[in-house]
């Protein structure tokens, strides 16, 4: 404390900007290290915090120069704030006086910031307005200074809130060839007030004041901002929504309305009875739903008025999305005539952002949160009128000749009706709501995708929509698809899962590779393997029923899905993240569930090799959610090699032959990839330590040849003097380990092998 007066007296130092930012950073650290009791003990303990003051203000005043030191200044005054309540003893903290002029020098600060930053109405990454990590920092702490006497900060935002509002609202009525640039500042201005008072509404803290006299000075601040909900869409700033300053404004306003919906609507409004008297009083709002009418008034319009700006309805739909997924806001929604009206009328004519390319992914959204909301209602005859604009649209499609696919208009279209059908498909939550939307596509639909993905194979943009939409399709979440005992919709879905798959597979893969290959190619073959692998592993159908029946449907899926993985360098697989996932998701699924009709062991022994070393190059990467499926995958094979070949009584099927065939062709498979597990084991940190530890067992069980074999080549490698203790580690790692894959004989491997990890690598 000493040493931060002696610079703060002299300014030694305090002109160089990196010097600046590092003392700031140093007071930044006080309150972390020390109590406030204990800096109080301090003899000079009043001169410091004038000094810190003096120096925090004009730091504020030079904004321009110091704007990413001032954070750390005001974390130690809001720390200061924070524990003044524990603070033991008469000796003054003298907070009172300092904290009130910091905050009012921070909001004025902010005010005068806007003018210079207004120079032009352009985006600017450096403004917090337009950052949002930014403005993170800045107003992090800010809450607590505000709320350490409320009564007077808030007065003082008030009165530099009124003047702001009257002068806008006044602007509202002139014409709009006024003074553009003055109207630019005001929103800026104003913004910066909403996003004060977002901030300060976010955190709900009692010191200073009583919970009851809180709540009627977070009223006061709510009802300015409410207020101004019905200025920015009336007379001239309805004209503005192209306007930068205009769309910070609306991003500030949803911001505070989030917070502040999180403190007291839904909920959380039967605990602030004074608040929404107050709220009565000042603006008529007499209850959460009146409110809630609001918010949503104001959510219509940013959809159907901004167009052209993905930011403001990204930010629009994230704040419908928490409405409509919380219980009691969602079911109070259902009863505003603005949420019916924005479900009754979800068209392109009402949202014209649903015709926006730029934002072409917020329509998902957007009929995600639709979905959520019709569906929390029963009804199929609500769900049908619901769906009535994109039946119109998939008829109008189903019209159009196959030359008239290519057109951007019906591509545009048809992308457009797959990402809405995805968002509803995410919506449903149970079989209701799932046997719905499959009623409605199942079977008169699914011809339109099938012809879609066939012409339009080259083309990803549209591709990649309908499979995203088919992966969402068929994922059985919730065990929504559950189907009747007399029901074929399981076998039936599975079909048109195998004819896409199909068309699409033997399609691309006869396209040449473009310069883009992940975008061209790639991308399409992960989605579909995703596809597939969550119909297989779906537990929806009875996979054995193709093969009685003599239906080519799962075999096809699996030989053109197989062929697409191996038209990809396993360099590639490894590469690129998604497709990396999506590959070993495939594997894991293929060797788990369908290895007795595995079109894997069918092929010829040198793919069959590529496939599971490529299943060994998973389990030495980083990814242990990769490693983990790699592990699965390899154990699924041993374990049918030892039940089949190893310990098998009964004649060998078809899949086992093949299966020894392939060994034979290449003894050395198996050693090597147990070679690898215990290599991983032993020296590496694996954090999926019982997975690996599946695998381990199940090969040592396929021969005690090769177990002894490598236990020889490890011991081999490690010093002479550790080898004994070595050797007694092994020996201890089946104890009591039978000749069998029982679950309980696992186990026990694995707690053996624990204990032979710690004893083996211990010094």
């Amino acid at each position: 404390m000493s040493g931060t007066r002696e610079i703060l007296q002299t300014g030694q130092g305090l002109a160089d900007h990196g010097n600046y930012h590092e003392f700031c950073r140093l007071l930044g650290r006080f309150k972390v290290n020390y109590q406030l009791s204990e800096l109080l003990n301090v003899e000079f303990y009043g001169e410091w915090l004038g000094l810190v003051a003096e120096f925090t203000t004009k730091s504020l005043l030079s904004w321009q120069w110091a704007s990413n030191s001032v954070y750390y200044l005001l974390s130690l005054w809001s720390r200061l704030v924070t524990s003044v309540p524990y603070l033991k003893g008469d000796t003054p903290s003298l907070l009172d006086e300092t904290v009130p002029k910091i905050t009012e020098g921070f909001i004025t600060s902010r005010i005068n910031s806007v003018q210079a930053s207004f120079a032009d109405n352009s985006p600017d990454p450096d403004n917090p307005l337009e950052n949002a990590e930014s403005l993170q920092d800045q107003l992090e702490s800010l809450p607590y200074l505000c709320r350490f006497k409320y009564e007077s900060c808030s007065l003082f935002i008030i009165n530099i809130m009124e003047p702001l509002l009257q002068a806008y609202t006044a602007r509202s009525r002139l014409p709009a060839s006024g003074d553009a640039a003055e109207l630019s500042v005001i929103e800026g201005q104003i913004a910066w007030m909403v996003h004060i008072i977002a901030a300060i509404l976010k955190i709900r803290q009692t010191v200073g004041c009583s919970q009851d006299s809180q709540e009627l000075f977070d009223a006061e601040l709510a009802a300015r901002v409410l207020q101004l909900i019905n200025i920015t869409d009336t007379g001239v700033h309805a004209q503005r929504y192209q306007e930068i300053s205009k769309q910070r404004l609306d991003r500030a306003i949803l911001i505070f309305v989030q917070n502040f919906r999180r403190s007291y609507v839904g909920d959380q409004a039967m605990h602030a009875s004074k608040l929404y008297a107050r709220l009565s009083e000042l603006l008529g709002l007499t209850d959460h739903l009146v409110l809630l009418n609001v918010i949503v008034g104001k959510i219509a319009t940013n959809l159907k008025c901004y167009a052209e700006c993905e930011d403001v309805i990204d930010h629009t739909l994230s704040l419908f999305q928490e409405l409509a997924s919380g219980y009691m806001t969602g079911k109070l929604l259902l009863k505003l005539e603005s949420t019916k009206f924005i479900i009754a009328n979800h068209s392109r004519e009402n949202f014209p952002f649903l015709e926006e390319y730029r934002c072409v992914r917020s329509r998902t959204n957007f009929y995600y949160i639709l979905g959520c909301l019709v569906f929390m209602e029963d009804g199929p005859v609500k769900f049908r009128s619901f769906m009535e604009p994109l039946l119109q649209v998939a008829v109008n499609l189903e019209a159009s000749a196959d030359a008239a696919f290519r057109t951007d208009v019906v591509k545009y279209a048809f992308t457009g009706l797959m990402r809405d059908l995805r968002g509803i498909a995410m919506a449903t939550n149970s079989r209701r709501t799932y046997g719905l939307l499959f009623d409605w596509l199942y079977p008169s639909r699914m011809p339109l995708l099938l012809r879609a993905i066939s012409l339009l194979t080259d083309e990803p943009e549209v591709t990649t929509p309908l499979l995203k939409f088919m992966s969402e399709f068929v994922l059985n979440k919730a065990q929504r698809l559950t189907f009747d005992s007399s029901s074929p919709n399981g076998i039936l879905l599975f079909r048109e899962i195998s004819k896409l798959i199909v068309a699409y597979g033997s399609r691309i893969l006869l396209l040449p590779n473009g310069t883009n290959i992940y975008r061209s190619k790639y991308k399409g073959i992960w989605i579909s393997l995703t596809v597939l692998s969550r119909a297989l592993c779906g537990n929806y159908v009875n996979f054995g029923v193709f093969e009685l029946y003599g239906d080519r449907a799962l075999a096809d899926a699996l030989d053109i899905s197989l062929k697409m993985t191996l038209s990809i360098p396993l360099s590639d697989i490894l590469t690129f993240k998604k497709l990396s996932k999506a590959y070993y998701g495939y594997m894991e699924v293929l060797f788990n569930n369908h290895i007795t009709i595995n079109s894997v062991l069918n092929l010829d022994t040198s793919t069959f090799v590529h496939i599971v070393t490529s299943l060994e190059s998973g389990l030495k990467g980083l990814d242990t959610g990769i490693s983990t499926q790699c592990a699965s995958a390899i154990d699924s094979l041993a374990a049918f090699y030892f039940n089949n070949i190893t310990a098998g009584d009964n004649p060998p099927s078809p899949a086992a032959l093949n299966l020894a065939r392939h060994i034979g062709e290449l003894p050395s498979l198996f050693p090597q990839i147990l070679k690898s597990l215990f290599e991983i084991i032993i020296f590496e940190d694996a954090g999926n330590q019982w997975s690996l530890s599946r695998p381990i067992l199940s090969l040592i069980m396929i021969s005690e040849q090769m177990f002894s074999d490598l236990r020889a080549q490890i011991l081999a490698s490690q010093p002479l003097d550790q080898q004994q203790r070595l050797s007694q580690c092994f020996d201890k790692l089946m104890t009591d380990v039978t000749r069998s894959l029982e679950p309980k004989n696992r186990d026990r491997f694995t707690q053996n092998l624990t204990t032979f990890r710690h004893d083996f690598r211990a010094k």
